[in-house]
């Protein structure tokens, strides 16, 4: 018998799957199946819940941090990091009884994040520093290309800023990039327009899923992006500056640090869980990817 839930922060929402022995079978195709929002349970992405030192891909950090959170994209495949996800899964293992308010250590592919959960409810992601690789980047929707800031939070963004977010079109496929080299795996592109000083808004397309509510890594990548076209270096004035990040899902806080820590705060909620029905679990495990 598999159990699962159902979380979301700011509207990116996930199937979450506790295993902590790493005993759950989840090939492609079955995460792919949970996914589907008509014949499974729906999500952007499903965080697959596991001790770190009971996964291959984590053991080396099981003296940091206990948990590791398997991510994957709604199709099914491998991500290396996901902001709102984080959130989510350290909401998880409070309502779980694992962790308490306060502060916790996360493992995942993109490294070990450090999270704060406050006694109002939202959770506060250590994010790491966003390197930025130098080259021209461009994105293109229909007749409109447009310069991109190419931002590293442990997955690829291209960051384009615009006149109106409208411009960004259905974002159903992947907006075309130039050159093909820059991003060999795909790339998560964010469209920005602003709102005010240090308040943009954005929309995003998240490779392997689509377009989604919110993206928390492209948050953290924008305000990364926005500062810098802004003329601003926290590294540089030994100042933290702080970005607001309207998605269509919600807002995130986004502060960068003089030493290049990123931190996200935003909500993450859990609204449902379940089991998952042994038969329908089964004919999907085995379903060619």
């Amino acid at each position: 018998m598999t159990s699962f839930l159902k979380g979301h922060g700011t509207e990116n929402d996930f199937v979450i799957i506790p295993d902590p022995a790493n005993a759950v079978a989840l090939p492609p195709s079955a995460v792919a199946a949970l996914c589907d929002r008509r014949a499974g349970i729906g999500g952007d992405g499903l965080l697959h819940v596991v001790r770190s030192a009971a996964h291959p891909d984590a053991a080396h950090m099981a003296a940091e941090a206990e948990w590791f959170m398997d991510y994957r994209n709604g199709d099914g495949s491998i991500a290396e990091m996901c902001g709102n996800g984080v959130r989510v899964f350290a909401r998880y293992l409070q309502h779980a009884g694992y962790v308490t308010t306060g502060d916790l250590a996360v493992a995942t592919r993109g490294g070990v994040k450090h999270v704060h959960l406050d006694k109002e409810g939202l959770v506060t992601v250590s994010m790491g520093r966003a390197a930025l690789p130098a080259g021209e980047v461009t994105v293109t929707v229909g007749d409109h290309t447009w310069p991109a800031r190419h931002v590293d939070m442990g997955n690829p963004h291209a960051v384009a800023f615009v006149d109106d977010l409208a411009q960004a079109g259905p974002l159903y496929d992947p907006p075309p990039f130039a050159p093909a080299s820059a991003y060999p795996q795909g790339v998560n592109v964010e469209f920005v327009v602003d709102r005010a000083p240090r308040h943009v808004a954005m929309r995003v397309h998240e490779r392997g899923v689509g377009e989604t509510r919110s993206c928390g890594t492209g948050a953290c990548a924008v305000a990364v992006a926005a500062a810098r076209r802004d003329g601003v270096d926290p590294a540089v004035t030994g100042s933290p500056v702080t970005y607001e990040i309207d998605l269509p899902g919600g807002r995130l806080s986004i502060t960068e640090r003089p030493d290049g820590q990123i931190e996200m705060t935003g909500p993450a909620v859990i609204v449902a869980e379940g089991v998952i029905d042994a038969d329908w679990f089964a004919s999907v495990e085995t379903v060619n990817p």
